[in-house]
């Protein structure tokens, strides 16, 4: 017989993504046979980042300011687009990319209902002055094809630079193993050696 405040929080741990069953009980035993005051500590970080983190006025990352660091200290010539907030923290982790970026948060998908003026393009477009290259960083699925290939019919006619990340192979991988749309974009995005 479950306890019904316990059901309730397993059932928040599992809503979370990627947590299934029993991590989510495992998740919720571990914080009721904790202290009251790690419980507390918890539950105080969860609502200090909900009530304190927003978007960026200007690129559409997290942040707990109106204009992110990054927008504020980086170059500008260059904007990456993206299409979530976690996808700029993958870039930042490498550590290699010194311009600025722009969240669309999502991409057209038809499918979910999702066009042109659901994601945040005005916004982009609004930014291009000054701007020598945009570099279009979202996932190499269709809806993130799509959008791609909109994105650089709006932009390349403006005279800037349009770029697309190179999709292919991964490092340590084995051709033998590649599916095909994956080893036919590793030799359509080959390099000059």
């Amino acid at each position: 017989m479950q306890i019904p405040s316990l059901s309730r929080l397993i059932a928040k741990f599992k809503s979370l993504p990627g947590v299934g069953i029993k991590t989510a009980t495992r998740y919720a035993y571990n914080i009721i046979e904790g202290s009251k005051e790690n419980a507390q500590e918890f539950a105080s970080a969860i609502l200090d980042a909900v009530n304190s983190i927003h978007f960026c006025s200007v690129c559409g990352n997290f942040t707990d300011i109106d204009v992110c660091s990054i927008c504020q200290e980086r170059d500008k010539t260059t904007i990456c687009v993206v299409s979530d907030p976690k996808d700029i923290n993958a870039f930042e982790k490498m550590g290699e990319y010194k311009g600025v970026y722009h969240c669309l948060h999502g991409t057209i998908d038809f499918q979910k209902g999702r066009g042109v003026d659901d994601i945040r393009i005005k916004e982009l477009m609004s930014r291009l002055t000054g701007v020598k290259e945009v570099i279009i960083a979202t996932n190499a699925d269709i809806s993130g094809e799509l959008t791609a290939s909109y994105l650089a019919n709006q932009i390349k006619p403006l005279g800037i630079k349009v770029s697309r990340l190179a999709y292919g192979i991964s490092l340590g991988s084995e051709i033998e193993y590649a599916d095909e749309l994956t080893l036919q974009r590793a030799l359509q995005d080959r390099k000059i050696l």
